[in-house]
């Protein structure tokens, strides 16, 4: 599971025969997606766990999820960020501090380079790409969240009928983490709307046991792309420059 996180200032016989750069390409969209454990139902309602297949089909679906390859945002316009869903590559810059870190989320692994400097010596180093990923986790989470109800650890409960901060009917279910992520004890309240069931609005809680959200939110400006739904409205702000595409030019992933 990869939850919220609050970070400040500054996250794929005939085969041989085709031309060469077809070839590479298919090699690439092949890429083996790293295994990882399956969402358990026994520890969340039945009820929330249909309203989270019904968010998923609702925002293009599972399919065409794992066929997602590439996307691209920028996060709050505080940094911008590629990501390569199937090897795990990402691409970080920070427009106003001239830093950008190339790292693997799946590997633990990247360089980094902060102003003209790259770092090179491992303590360090080690240090940049764990934030990176950490980075990574809490921006990717704010986009792609309706494709997360499932993930391994999550558990789900269903709360009711419930109205957004505009007054819209919503169906809320809670996402709560078991030792998961960087920050497990974070919980969010889901507001789904009846109909679409696309996500109207995200309560985040910074500890499960909170009587009070840390904010709340309301999710505006659904756009297709690609064959998933994506919104970059989070009330008074937003995420901008979104794309996705099924090829990129990987050396975004290694020169600064």
């Amino acid at each position: 599971m990869k939850n919220f996180i609050i970070i400040t200032g500054i996250f794929l016989a005939a085969f041989a025969c085709q031309p060469k750069e077809k070839a590479e390409q298919q090699e690439k969209t092949e890429i083996a997606k790293p295994d990882s454990p399956s969402f358990n139902p026994e520890n969340s309602d039945a009820e929330a766990v249909t309203l989270a297949d019904q968010v998923l089909k609702a925002h293009g679906g599972e399919e065409n999820w794992d066929n997602t390859r590439y996307i691209a945002w920028n996060f709050l316009g505080a940094r911008d960020l590629v990501w390569d869903k199937y090897t795990g590559n990402v691409r970080i810059d920070f427009p106003g501090q001239n830093a950008t870190y190339l790292i693997n989320i799946n590997e633990d692994t990247g360089r980094v380079k902060i102003g003209d400097r790259e770092l090179t010596k491992n303590d360090s180093l080690n240090q940049y790409i764990k934030r990176g990923k950490q980075i990574w986790v809490n921006d990717s989470y704010w986009l792609v969240f309706p494709y997360k109800f499932k993930d391994p650890g999550v558990q789900l409960k269903y709360l009711g009928l419930d109205t957004t901060l505009t007054g819209k009917n919503a169906e809320v279910i809670s996402l709560s983490f078991e030792k998961v992520g960087f920050t497990p004890q974070n919980k969010y309240n889901a507001y789904i709307d009846p109909e679409t069931h696309l996500i109207l609005q995200w309560d985040y809680y910074q500890n499960a046991s909170d009587s009070a959200a840390a904010f709340k939110s309301e999710w505006t400006d659904y756009q297709e792309y690609g064959g998933i739904y994506l919104s970059s409205g989070r009330g008074e702000r937003s995420l901008g420059d979104i794309k996705v595409a099924q090829e990129w030019d990987d050396k975004i992933f290694e020169e600064f």
